[in-house]
């Protein structure tokens, strides 16, 4: 397994970590291929390193993996709207200096079955840039985009009102409601992956009842979309490889 950082932008906090398995997790064929959004609400004390353990497990099954920082809250131009438009273009790179490494590297991955993988904030984060690339950048198409305990509807009480939300979006909802809904993947034209919410039961963070309205109200409005409920564990399980929560995400993601 190697690990290589790939700047997609200027800003110091516009670069992700390429992770390429070893020829022996290989194995035949074209390997599947994950873009991790790391969660942290949406602030600097938080960075791609808290996925790291996932990223490496992903990579030791054979995956390719583009684990992605953005710009965030506490950092020059993090925020809304830039930290919603850097998600969107480090998934982009795949297309440039992403593709370019696996060509040195002589790897082969599944591009027409990528998926995209978020935790809590990442959860929004990954469901926004899925919607607005419409799930596919040139060269790369998602079936899937999972989103483990997130955030998704900012228009709902218990979510515009979280202090996490309110420093993202700058101001309080009651002053700039559009850019709460702008921001929010509720409010998103469907879009052709499959949202797979993966939620732990007893999660204090975010509470399950905000992924089951969710769940529902994007199948109404005609986005596929799926909840999978996992018992007994919390909102930081997701961050375990050995969880349960990990394990359920392996199976959506079929590693």
């Amino acid at each position: 397994m190697r690990r290589i950082k790939i700047a997609y932008g200027d800003a110091p906090s516009t670069f992700g970590h390429l992770y390429l398995p070893g020829e022996a997790a290989r194995g035949a064929g074209s390997a599947p291929l994950v873009v991790l959004v790391h969660g942290g609400y949406w602030s600097t004390e938080y960075s791609l390193v808290v996925y790291t353990g996932i990223a490496r497990a992903l990579a030791e099954r054979g995956a390719v993996v583009w684990n992605v920082e953005y710009r965030r809250v506490g950092e020059a131009g993090g925020g809304w709207p830039t930290t919603g438009r850097d998600v969107v273009d480090a998934i982009s790179a795949l297309d440039g200096p992403v593709t370019d490494q696996l060509a040195t590297a002589q790897i082969t991955v599944d591009r027409k079955h990528a998926s995209i993988l978020g935790h809590s904030a990442g959860g929004q984060l990954a469901v926004y840039a899925a919607a607005r690339l419409g799930a596919a950048t040139e060269r790369f198409a998602f079936g899937t985009v999972i989103a483990q305990s997130p955030v998704l509807d900012f228009t709902e009480t218990g979510a515009f009102d979280r202090p996490s939300v309110v420093a993202l979006m700058g101001a309080p909802f009651a002053q700039i409601p559009n850019r709460y809904r702008e921001a929010s993947p509720s409010e998103q034209e469907p879009f052709s992956s499959t949202v797979a919410v993966v939620h732990t039961v007893d999660d204090q963070s975010v509470p399950i009842g905000m992924s089951r309205r969710y769940v529902a109200e994007a199948e109404g409005r005609g986005q596929s979309a799926v909840l999978y409920e996992v018992s007994g564990e919390g909102h930081d399980a997701f961050v375990d490889p050995r969880s349960a929560a990990s394990r359920q995400t392996l199976r959506v993601l079929g590693i």
